[in-house]
Formats: structure tokens, C-alpha cells, sequence
């Protein structure tokens, strides 16, 4: 069996949506730097990608936060 038939059987519709969604949002993040900044390309995709993965730590550190502190008031 080769890894994209593993992937093809393994993988659900959400999973390849969010996969397609997730490329698109780069793309369009990569031509919105370009084309408003007049950045290069080169700048353009380094911040699509790490705009995202920024976005992502603070989100798991406000869960970190939030649940911490829901503990303490909740006792």
C-alpha cells in the first residue's frame, strides 16, 4: 500500500478540506503581502507562513491562560 492510498483511506472529507482550505489561505495571504506591501515574494511567503503559526501559539498560550484561571475561580 502506498502512502497516498494510506492517506486517501486514513484521511476524512473535514481533514482534506481544511488541508485545501489551510493552502488557500496561505496563497491568498502570500498575494495580499505581495501585492498591497509591494513586498517580494520571498517576504511575502515567509509572512503567510509564520503570521499563522504565531496566531496558533498565542491561541494554545489564552487556552493555557484561560483554563488555569476558570480552575481557580470555579474551586
Amino acid at each position: 500500500m502506498t502512502i497516498i492510498n494510506t492517506i486517501k483511506l486514513k484521511m476524512s472529507d473535514s481533514l482534506a478540506l481544511t488541508i485545501i482550505y489551510t493552502v488557500g489561505h496561505f496563497t491568498i495571504a502570500v498575494l495580499c503581502v505581495y501585492f498591497i506591501t509591494g513586498a517580494s515574494l520571498q517576504l511575502a511567503t515567509i509572512d503567510a507562513l509564520v503570521e499563522p503559526l504565531l496566531n496558533a501559539l498565542w491561541l494554545y498560550v489564552l487556552h493555557k491562560v484561560y483554563f488555569k484561571y476558570k480552575k481557580n475561580y470555579s474551586s
